[in-house]
């Protein structure tokens, strides 16, 4: 049974940090690169950043410099280091493969920034 499962969001002072956890089943962790994709109120979803299981990865330029994607391979779980978060990076985050298919999503986590 395929199963994400988003953590970590919160309530954070701009500039501030948080660190989001994501456990992914084995059936769609294993050998896949992943990503964190987020939503905002109205907006649609948007790629955030990705790893592969080789741990190359590649950020959006929007959080490039600001935000770090990584991977348990053992524990099946990604994380998203970020640093410095600006109001704008308000939105439901949410994890996946990098490369679909997309037929299933988890809760997500929600993640406000303010002034």
């Amino acid at each position: 049974q395929v199963q994400l499962a988003e953590s970590g969001g919160g309530l954070v002072q701009a500039g501030g940090s948080l660190r989001l956890s994501c456990a992914a089943s084995g059936s769609i962790f294993n050998g896949n690169a992943m990503a964190w994709f987020r939503q905002a109120p109205g907006l649609r979803r948007e790629l955030v950043a990705t790893i592969t299981s080789g741990g190359s990865t590649y950020s959006a330029r929007s959080v490039e410099g600001r935000f770090t994607i990584s991977r348990d391979n053992d524990k099946g779980t990604v994380y998203l280091q970020m640093n410095s978060l600006k109001p704008e990076d308000t939105a439901t985050y949410y994890c996946n493969t990098a490369d679909g298919p997309w037929d299933y999503w988890g809760k997500g986590t929600l993640v406000t920034v303010y002034t």
